[in-house]
């Protein structure tokens, strides 16, 4: 128990340990449906494994995407499929290691713009950070300070992907959908203000159960890379998808779920990413998984996924 609470001392407070920093980077998590009846039987605790508890200690950020609202308001827009997570089950989350959780998806107005202005209280009550959303749309887009030592690491977030019944109103809240041109401004004013910085950009894009990014994901990606963007990690596509090295940046067009009830053999590869941050240098890892209603590290070793 003590070295849970030194460890998040050091999580809080954003210090990486010998002069480097640790951030793990997960895929979809899903807190309804599957998951829900999951909860209801054995408790949220039951959602983590010890070996991914060990992991998650041992950064000083996790940073999740929370493909669904938590909240008491119910409130269910017009689309197929809509969810909703109880609010205290956040806590669980912090609990085991989360520390940011992103909600630009398309899944976070679930249930309305005042369910999702409650879900980001509800982030920020259970002692996480919310990104990519807000009262309005400047606000949602806003880049996240994930760690200040050794070198600052900004995160953008942002939906690349059209919202069912659900109007472009940026003056109102609203999860992250700014242009593309906008995103790529961004980071080039952080990089222009700090060039020692790091910038993480994470998408919420992609076809849905496939394996490949198609070819206008490859260009967009390669407009951030040039921008001055460090790494692209993204979501959305509940598979596991390859891994670009482009100008010597990793690209991860999709990194699969991370807690889900989806368990064909095609949506239960994923994997999360480890970054190591040193003063000069920026580095990635790959560390496979099997996601579902207790993701576990598979054969509990690093690998590389191939660009194919």
């Amino acid at each position: 128990m003590r070295k849970f609470f030194i460890v998040l001392a050091v999580s809080l407070l954003g210090l990486g340990v010998n002069g480097q920093t640790t951030l793990l980077f997960t895929g979809d998590i899903l807190l309804d449906r599957g998951v829900r009846q999951h909860i209801n039987r054995k408790g949220a605790d039951a959602l983590f494994t010890r070996g991914i508890d060990s992991l998650f200690f041992s950064a000083q950020a996790v940073v999740g995407n929370l493909e669904c609202p938590a909240t008491t308001i119910v409130a269910p827009v017009q689309k197929r499929y809509i969810f909703r997570a109880e609010p205290t089950w956040l806590a669980v989350l912090r609990k085991h290691g989360f520390t940011h959780l992103n909600l630009a998806n398309n899944h976070s107005i679930d249930q309305g713009r005042e369910g999702l202005v409650d879900t980001w209280r509800n982030v920020q009550r259970a002692g996480l950070v919310p990104i990519g959303a807000g009262t309005t749309m400047q606000a949602a887009a806003q880049p996240v300070l994930l760690c200040s030592s050794p070198r600052k690491v900004w995160l953008l977030a942002s939906l690349r992907l059209s919202l069912e019944n659900y109007a472009y109103l940026p003056d109102r809240p609203c999860v992250s959908q700014e242009p593309m041109e906008k995103l790529l401004s961004r980071i080039q004013q952080l990089k222009k203000k700090d060039p020692s910085c790091v910038v993480i950009v994470s998408l919420h894009w992609g076809g849905e159960h496939t394996l490949q990014p198609v070819p206008q994901q490859r260009v967009e990606a390669h407009r951030i890379i040039n921008a001055g963007a460090d790494a692209l990690i993204c979501h959305h596509t509940h598979t596991l998808q390859t891994v670009e090295d482009y100008q010597g940046k990793k690209i991860y067009y999709s990194i699969g779920n991370f807690i889900f009830d989806q368990r064909s053999p095609l949506n239960t590869p994923a994997c999360i990413v480890k970054m190591t941050v040193t003063p000069k240098t920026t580095t990635t890892e790959t560390i496979l998984i099997s996601s579902g209603l207790a993701p576990i590290i598979k054969d509990n070793f690093l690998s590389k996924i191939k660009d194919n």
